[in-house]
């Protein structure tokens, strides 16, 4: 055969061989480079959740593990530096407040039975508001004996909280039926019922103001005509908000609040907010001589008239006349 028919021949069959082969070769297999990396501290600290989604992020974790975000290099720890708002002060940490304790200086019988939720002394006389479904009243009381002079009682769906005397009226808040009272001071006559949007805990007055609390670190002021809210405050130490605010008095031109299941008073700036002291009342009532459980201290009626200033408790037997003293005094 000659050598160009071998070779022709040659490469024929190869060509034919070659396109057998390829009819059987397997089927490519796909793989993806990775398009995800290592995020930069930045991009790591846009993924944590926050507060307001936190909730959300926990319910979708299931579905979403097959792409979970991957993790910093562990030489980078995510940290969130708040970033100044151009234009606006930053306001300061308030100072740690002072402390104060107390000295008695009378002693007076109280209703043990009195669930007291606000004290008020008004041109000598004292007011108390107490507490507890199908329970709450408004009364007049005797210092010296601890009588009831008067009372009206609330409806039995309402549990009532702080009350205030400004001018010929009295005020009335309740915890969470959103619903308060007025009344004439001289008879008890009901005058008039309003709402408000939150919780009613205690309530005073600056002579023009009233000063509301909800148990929250807000502090709110009314307009005893109207009602309505005219501003408010956030209350603070120099540790941060300060919540469980009770029933309230003001004096000498600072707000006083019982702070809820403590012994405290915190005296507090209209002003600011700010804490400018704590009035430590632990030891006042005497619990070894109980003949039955009392609840916390709640109630604070000062007399602008004589600078005296009355506490007492939900259902404590005694209501004390006490001065303020610094501590370590």
């Amino acid at each position: 055969m000659p050598r160009y028919l071998f070779a022709l021949l040659t490469a024929l069959c190869l060509s034919i061989l070659c396109a057998g082969c390829a009819g059987n070769a397997p089927e490519a297999i796909a793989t993806l480079a990775p398009t995800a990396v290592a995020p930069t501290p930045e991009e790591a600290v846009a993924a944590q959740p926050t507060a307001a989604n936190a909730d959300d992020a926990a319910s979708s974790d299931a579905a979403s593990a097959a792409k979970t975000t991957p993790a910093p290099p562990p030489s980078v720890t995510p940290r969130i530096v708040p970033t100044p708002t151009p234009g606006v002060t930053q306001t300061p940490t308030p100072a740690p407040p002072a402390t104060y304790t107390f000295e008695i200086v009378n002693t007076y019988p109280h209703d043990p039975n009195a669930f007291t939720q606000g004290l008020v002394i008004d041109e000598g006389r004292l007011y108390e508001g107490t507490g507890r479904w199908a329970e709450s009243t408004l009364r007049e009381v005797a210092l010296e004996t601890g009588a009831v002079v008067r009372s009206q009682p609330l409806e039995d769906q309402y549990f009532g909280e702080g009350i205030t005397v400004l001018g010929d009226r009295i005020f009335q808040l309740t915890w969470q039926e959103e619903t308060g009272f007025i009344y004439d001071k001289a008879t008890f006559t009901p005058l008039q019922t309003f709402s408000y949007p939150h919780e009613g805990w205690g309530i005073t007055h600056d002579g023009t103001r009233l000063i509301v609390s909800d148990g929250t670190p807000t502090i709110r002021f009314w307009d005893p005509e109207t009602l309505q809210e005219t501003g408010r405050i956030t209350v603070r130490d120099h540790e941060g908000p300060l919540a469980m605010l009770n029933e309230l008095e003001y004096v000498d031109g600072e707000i006083w609040a019982n702070i809820w299941l403590t012994d405290r008073i915190a005296r507090i700036s209209p002003e600011t907010g700010d804490v400018l002291g704590y009035i430590d009342l632990t030891g006042l009532l005497d619990t070894t001589t109980l003949t039955q459980p009392a609840d916390v201290l709640n109630g604070i009626a000062f007399d602008a008239a004589s600078g005296r200033l009355f506490v007492t408790g939900k259902l404590w037997p005694a209501l004390f006349e006490i001065r303020v003293v610094e501590a370590g005094r």
